[in-house]
C-alpha cells in the first residue's frame, strides 16, 4: 500500500487488481459495456481520462504532424467542460474545433461522442464519420438508473466514472476500457506524468462499494441499487414533467420507451439533468437565477440562451424546493411573473 506500484505485471501498473476485477464484474452484471479483452485504465475521474485519451490519440506516432494540432469536436449541445478540458493545457497536439455538425475541415480529427448525452440525455452516435477520425466514447451516464441498457457498448475507447455510476464523486475514480494496447500505454503515460498514478485508498474504496452493488444485483434477497435508483429517477421525472406541463413557459425533451436488458422491461430515459427550454424569448439561465434556481445556460453547451441544464441528483429536500420554485414562475399577458 505504500508503493507507487499496484500490479507491476499489468499494463496499467497503478491499477489495483481488486478494482480491475470489480469493474469487469460490474459491466458483465449490468451488460452496458464489453469489458473482456480490454485494457482497464484507471484515472482520477473521467476528466483526467478524457485528457489522457486526447493525448494518446494525438501524440506523435498517431498519424498527426507535430506542427498541426488535431481538431477535437463534439456535437452540440455538448458537455460544457469539453472545450475547457481540451484547451486548458494549450497543447500543441490538439485543439477544440467546436460543434461536430459544423466541422468541415479536411484531415484527422477526434470526435467525442457522449451517450447518453450531457446535457439533453439523448442517445448519440458519431456525427462526422470520416475515415481520418478517431473516437472517444464518454459513457458516464450509460447506467440503468438513467437510460435503458439496450446492448453492451463496444467501442475503441469507452470512459466511465464512479461519480455517475454510484454517486461517489468525492472518491475521484474513473476508468476507461481500451481496445488498443498502444493507446492504453499512452493514456497510462499521461496519468503517470500528471499524477504518478491514482490513489490506492480511493481505488480500494471503489472496489468495495462496487462489490456491494454487484452483490445486490445478483441476489434477490439484497436491495438492487440500480433498480432502486431507477425508481427514484422515474418518480422525480414524473413530478418535474407535471410542473413543466402546468408552467406554459418551459418544455422538456421526450424520450421513447425501449427494452432494457438489465431490468427486462420497457422503460424510458430518466437523465441526471433536466434540459429545460424556455418558451419565452428570454435568457433561461437568467430567468431561473432570478427565482433562486442555479443552472448552466445553453450557450455553455454550444446552443442558444433559451436552454438551461439543471441537476436532478440533489437531496430530496433540495429537489422538492426546486419544483416549488419552478412551479411559482407563471406567464401573463404582460410577461413572466412569480406567484
Amino acid at each position: 500500500m505504500m508503493s507507487y506500484f499496484s500490479d507491476i505485471g499489468n499494463v496499467c501498473w497503478f491499477l489495483e487488481p481488486q478494482l480491475s476485477d470489480a469493474i469487469k464484474r460490474l459491466h458483465h452484471t449490468v451488460g452496458n459495456a464489453v469489458s473482456e479483452d480490454r485494457y482497464v485504465v484507471v484515472g482520477t475521474g473521467s476528466t483526467q481520462l478524457c485528457q489522457a485519451a486526447l493525448y494518446a490519440l494525438a501524440s506523435p506516432g498517431a498519424g498527426v504532424a507535430e506542427a498541426d494540432p488535431i481538431s477535437v469536436v463534439c456535437a452540440a449541445p455538448h458537455y460544457s467542460s469539453y472545450q475547457e478540458v481540451t484547451d486548458f493545457l494549450r497543447s500543441g497536439l490538439y485543439k477544440w474545433a467546436g460543434d461536430a455538425y459544423d466541422f468541415d475541415k479536411d484531415g484527422p480529427y477526434i470526435e467525442i461522442v457522449t451517450s447518453p448525452n450531457n446535457p439533453d440525455g439523448a442517445i448519440r452516435e458519431a456525427v462526422v464519420n470520416r475515415k481520418e477520425g478517431k473516437l472517444i466514447h464518454d459513457l458516464a451516464y450509460y447506467w440503468p438508473q438513467y437510460t435503458p441498457i439496450t446492448r453492451p457498448a463496444d467501442y475503441d475507447i469507452m470512459l466511465f466514472t464512479f461519480s455517475k455510476s454510484t454517486g461517489h464523486a468525492g472518491s475521484r475514480i474513473g476508468w476507461a476500457l481500451v481496445k488498443d494496447k498502444v493507446v492504453a500505454r499512452k493514456m497510462i503515460k499521461f496519468i503517470e506524468v500528471s499524477s504518478i498514478g491514482v490513489s490506492k485508498e480511493s481505488q480500494l474504496r471503489a472496489a468495495k462499494i462496487l462489490g456491494v452493488v454487484i452483490e445486490g444485483c445478483q441476489h434477490s434477497a439484497s436491495e438492487n441499487f440500480f433498480e432502486y435508483s431507477q425508481c427514484l429517477m422515474a418518480e422525480r421525472w414524473e413530478k418535474l414533467r407535471d410542473v413543466v406541463k402546468k408552467s406554459q413557459i418551459f418544455s422538456l425533451p421526450k424520450y421513447p420507451q425501449e427494452w432494457c436488458n438489465f431490468t427486462s422491461k420497457y422503460v424510458e430515459s430518466h437523465p441526471a439533468f433536466a434540459w429545460l427550454k424556455c418558451k419565452e424569448d428570454t435568457n433561461c439561465e437568467g430567468l431561473l437565477k432570478a427565482h433562486k434556481v442555479l443552472t448552466r445556460g445553453g450557450e455553455r453547451f454550444g446552443v442558444g440562451k433559451e436552454y438551461a441544464r439543471i441537476s436532478l441528483l440533489s437531496q430530496g429536500e433540495d429537489f422538492n424546493q426546486f419544483l416549488e420554485r419552478l412551479s411559482g414562475i407563471k406567464t401573463t399577458e404582460q410577461g413572466i411573473r412569480t406567484t
